[in-house]
């Protein structure tokens, strides 16, 4: 059996809000083996966000333990989480979050700039290995704006694998593309998880788009309500075939 990658223990969050206590989360547990494809899903204030803010080590739970790659979390200080961020973990947003001014290539350098190991031969070398993975080498010199909304998420995607993460943190990572654009993106998601053995977290309200991991992981109000394995996991390639030919950004 596959190590678990994510471990998650009786986990915590409560905010303050003037007089107020916010218990985002309540006592999670959960496990994400190595190699899993997993979406985690539930509404607006169920917890998912601050759950996936915890996972990405941008938040410290308030009681509780997590750990990723062997790694507890808890107790880190801020200079410990980026450090254990930058060499365990790849981001994809909804939003892209690409420097505006800078070509695909050097968007795809900017989490090496932060290893002082990796020189600019190499640094440019894994950017360029990065974009051939998600099919952008005819880009590597465009701007955002030169850009679609998909190949800007791709651009996001290799550079989410520039560092090879043991981990990809998905958040929202379709929910500003069309329905064809969606199912490429997952394509790829699917080829990175199938041919290459990335684990992924994928966060989405998008029952269309969990069914295209391999399991889901459901919050309410704090809590895992439900865990599901999705069967026979759909195909994102099939699911492209059966969309009517039209025009769509790439």
């Amino acid at each position: 059996m596959a190590n678990n990658i994510i471990e998650v223990s009786n986990l915590k969050k409560y905010f303050q809000v003037g007089d107020l206590t916010v218990q985002a989360l309540k006592g999670v547990n959960l496990a994400i083996r190595s190699g899993e494809f997993v979406a985690i899903m539930g509404t607006s204030g169920s917890g998912k966000s601050t759950m996936l803010n915890i996972l990405g080590c941008l938040d410290i739970p308030t009681a509780g333990d997590y750990k990723l790659d062997g790694v507890s979390v808890s107790g880190l200080n801020r200079n410990q989480l980026a450090e254990l961020r930058n060499a365990k973990l790849g981001f994809v947003f909804q939003s892209y979050n690409l420097l505006s001014r800078t070509s695909a290539l050097e968007n795809v350098e900017l989490p090496l700039y932060y290893n002082s190991s990796v020189k600019a031969k190499e640094r440019k070398e894994r950017a360029m290995a990065a974009l051939e993975a998600v099919g952008l080498t005819d880009r590597i010199h465009h701007m955002p704006n030169q850009l679609s909304g998909g190949q800007q998420q791709r651009v996001a995607i290799a550079r989410s694998l520039v560092n090879d993460p043991v981990v990809i943190l998905a958040d929202e990572a379709t929910g500003n593309l069309d329905t064809r654009t969606s199912y490429e993106i997952m394509e790829l998601f699917q080829r990175l998880n199938e041919d290459h053995g990335k684990t992924i977290v994928f966060v989405t309200h998008e029952p269309d788009i969990a069914r295209l991991t391999s399991r889901n992981i459901i919050f309410r109000d704090g809590w895992v309500v439900k865990e599901q394995m999705t069967g026979e996991k759909v195909s994102a390639a099939e699911m492209l075939k059966s969309l009517p030919v039209g025009d769509h950004e790439v």
